[in-house]
C-alpha cells in the first residue's frame, strides 16, 4: 500500500506524568480527559503527540494517552489497566474494536455511510473515521495524531482494504505542521474528483468527501431520518436547515405528499436536489412534490406562519449553539424561539421532530425548553419518542453524549 511521501513518520517520546487524586480515580473509572490543572508532574518538556504515561503514587502504571501541549485537555487517554506499546498493532485492535461494535448496522446491508470510529467514545481521541461505501473519510482534531498518522493509516489500510482514504482537519489544525499535507489530500488511493455515492437504509446519497461539511454528511441523524419516513405518509413535510437534504429524502420515500427543504445554503440544497434524484426511481419519490428555499430559518418560519403555511411533519435539526461553555443559555434561548415557530406551522394532530448536537446542553434542559417552549405558544406537545445516539455513535463518557431528539404530536 503505497502512502504520500510526505506522511510524518517522527518517533513520539515518553513523558512520565502524576496527576492529582481526583484525577487519577477519574481516568481509572475511564474518563479519557486529563486537564492542564490536573498535572501534579510531568517529566520532560513535551511535544504534540507524544505518550503521556501516567503513574500513580507507587509508580504503578495506570493508564497511557497522547499529550497535547495546544488543549487544556493535556492527556486524551488511549489505554488503561497494564502497559502496552503503541504501535501499528495497537491500532488495528482498535480498528477492529470499533467496527465489531458497529457489526449490528454493517450486517443490515442496507447502509454503507456510517461512522467508523467515534474519537474518545472508541478509544481513539480527537479522531473520526467515517466510511461511504468503499472510500473513508479521516479526520483530525488534534495536532498531537500526526506523529501517529503513519502507523494509523497503514492500520486503517490493514483493516478495512479501502479504495481511499481522505484527509479532513479540523478547523484548528489549519494551523498546524503539516508536513506538506493538506485538506482533502488521500492518504490512501486518489482524492474523489466527483462525489461519492453510499446507501442508507437503502436509500440513495452522495457526499463530497472533499469539500463537504464534517466528512461530507451528516451521518449521526440517520435513524432520526428514518423515523420520519415511518410517519411521512401522504404527508407535507417541512425539512428546516435541511443542509444535503437526509430528512426530505426519507420522507419523500415514506411517501410524504411535498416536502420542503430550508437552508442556508444554497450549495447543500443544490446537493440535496440530487439526494431526491438519485431516489426517482421509488414511486414514492417520483410522486412527491419537492421544492427547496435558501434563508434564514428563524426569518423563513416567521414568512410561513404569515401565509397559514402548514405542515403535517416539521422536522428542525439545528447545527450547534454552543461553542463555548458560557453560550449555553444563549443556546436555550435559540431552542425556544425554533420551538415556538415551529409548533405554529404544525397542522392539528401533526408532528414536531426538533434536535439538538450542542453536546453543553443536557438532555433534560434541552427537552424542558423545547416543551415550555410550546407550551407557550399555546400548542403544548404530546411525546412520542425522545432520541439519542445509534450504534455507529456510541457513548463511553458523559461529555461524549451530544446528540437527541424529541418527535412529538401537536395537538
Amino acid at each position: 500500500m503505497q502512502f504520500p511521501a510526505s506522511l510524518p513518520r517522527p518517533s513520539p517520546r515518553r513523558l512520565a506524568a502524576r496527576l492529582t487524586p481526583d484525577a487519577l480515580r477519574q481516568i481509572r473509572a475511564g474518563h479519557p480527559w486529563v486537564y492542564d490543572a490536573s498535572i501534579a508532574s510531568l517529566k520532560g518538556a513535551g511535544s504534540s503527540g507524544d505518550l503521556a504515561v501516567v503513574f500513580d503514587e507507587a509508580r504503578n502504571f495506570v493508564a497511557i494517552g497522547l499529550y497535547d501541549p495546544a488543549s487544556p485537555i493535556r492527556i486524551k487517554i488511549l489505554h488503561r489497566g497494564k502497559p502496552t506499546t503503541i504501535d501499528r498493532e495497537f491500532w488495528c485492535r482498535r480498528l477492529l474494536a470499533a467496527q465489531s461494535r458497529r457489526q449490528p448496522l454493517i450486517d443490515r446491508g442496507d447502509t454503507t455511510g456510517y461512522r467508523l470510529v467515534n474519537g474518545e467514545n472508541d478509544s481513539m481521541p480527537g479522531l473520526v473515521l467515517d466510511r461511504y461505501d468503499r472510500t473513508l473519510v479521516l479526520k483530525l482534531y488534534s495536532a498531537m495524531w500526526l506523529p501517529h498518522l503513519a502507523d494509523v493509516v497503514s492500520a486503517i489500510a490493514e483493516s478495512f482494504r479501502p479504495e481511499a482514504l481522505i484527509l479532513r482537519l479540523a478547523r484548528n489544525m489549519h494551523g498546524a505542521p503539516l508536513h506538506g499535507l493538506e485538506e482533502g489530500d488521500a492518504l490512501i488511493g486518489v482524492s474523489p474528483s466527483d462525489p461519492v455515492a453510499f446507501t442508507e437504509c437503502g436509500l440513495a446519497f452522495e457526499a463530497d468527501v472533499v469539500h463537504g461539511q464534517k466528512t461530507g454528511h451528516f451521518l449521526d441523524q440517520r435513524e432520526n431520518r428514518a423515523l420520519v419516513g415511518t410517519y411521512a405518509g401522504g404527508c407535507r413535510v417541512l425539512d428546516m436547515f435541511a443542509n444535503t437534504g437526509g430528512f426530505s429524502v426519507h420522507a419523500a420515500a415514506g411517501g410524504a405528499r411535498e416536502v420542503v427543504a430550508v437552508d442556508g445554503n444554497e450549495s447543500a440544497l443544490a446537493t440535496a436536489a440530487r439526494n431526491m434524484a438519485h431516489n426517482s426511481m421509488r414511486p414514492e419519490v417520483a410522486s412527491c412534490g419537492f421544492r427547496t428555499e435558501a434563508g434564514d430559518a428563524f426569518e423563513v418560519m416567521d414568512r410561513y406562519a404569515r401565509k397559514g403555511e402548514r405542515f403535517e411533519i416539521v422536522v428542525v435539526d439545528p447545527p450547534s449553539f454552543t461553542p463555548r461553555q458560557a453560550s449555553i443559555e444563549n443556546a436555550l434561548q435559540s431552542y425556544t424561539r425554533l420551538a415556538q415557530r415551529a409548533v405554529r406551522l404544525v397542522r392539528p394532530d401533526g408532528l414536531l421532530l426538533l434536535a439538538s448536537c450542542s453536546s453543553r446542553v443536557a438532555a433534560d434542559d434541552f427537552y424542558r425548553t423545547v416543551s415550555h417552549a410550546a407550551a407557550q405558544a399555546d400548542r403544548p406537545l404530546d411525546e412520542l419518542r425522545r432520541t439519542g445516539h445509534a450504534i455507529d455513535h456510541p457513548v463511553g463518557f458523559a461529555q461524549g453524549a451530544y446528540l437527541k431528539a424529541v418527535l412529538a404530536r401537536v395537538p
